[in-house]
């Protein structure tokens, strides 16, 4: 039976169901704080340009190396959900062995980039040190770098387990795209 919209009195009655935040991973909450940090920055921005007539010079540095952290602190959320970019159409043709095969070595290369990127991050901010500034605010450049490779370690650790499910469950998302329905 389908709930009824109109109740009785001839009035629109509409229940919201709850809302549920247990799932939210902590690297969601890191980016939404991130992503209010930007807001707030940006806010700053138009107000002190536009309704006082002087912009404050650091808030646009600012507010870019902030969009930065909410990329790469929000892409580890992409990987949870296992968005990452797929052609479903070979798997849709190709036998089940060939599908499963594929599918581990599409798991096994996504967490192997992310364990190179984490590793020459460190790399390039070992080289960098701390002799390099941004530009207006007086801060190494390393503590956006950091925000990089904790968005990298992330996606890596969120990776592998990722490929632990696919791994126990005996199939990936690849293999069955049908599968992204019944999981949500």
């Amino acid at each position: 039976m389908t709930e009824k919209l109109l109740g009785d009195d001839g009035e629109f009655h509409a229940v919201d169901e709850a809302v549920d935040l247990s799932g939210t991973t902590v690297e969601a909450w890191v980016a939404l704080g991130i992503f209010w940090l930007l807001g707030l920055t940006v806010l700053y921005q138009f107000v002190t340009r536009y309704v006082l007539n002087d912009s404050a010079a650091w808030t646009e540095e600012i507010a870019r190396y902030l969009l930065i952290g909410v990329v790469f602190i929000g892409a580890a959320i992409g990987v949870t959900k296992n968005n990452h970019i797929q052609v479903d159409f070979f798997y849709r043709h190709m036998p089940p062995a060939l599908c499963r095969v594929l599918g581990i070595t599409v798991d096994a290369v996504r967490s192997l980039f992310f364990v190179a990127a984490v590793v020459m991050t460190v790399q390039m901010m070992i080289k960098i040190g701390n002799n390099a500034n941004m530009t207006v605010v007086d801060l190494p450049m390393n503590i956006v770098y950091g925000v990089c490779l904790l968005g990298f370690a992330a996606m890596l650790v969120r990776s592998i387990q990722v490929s632990i499910v696919h791994w126990r469950r005996g199939y990936c998302v690849l293999e069955r795209p049908a599968s992204v329905m019944e999981d949500r």
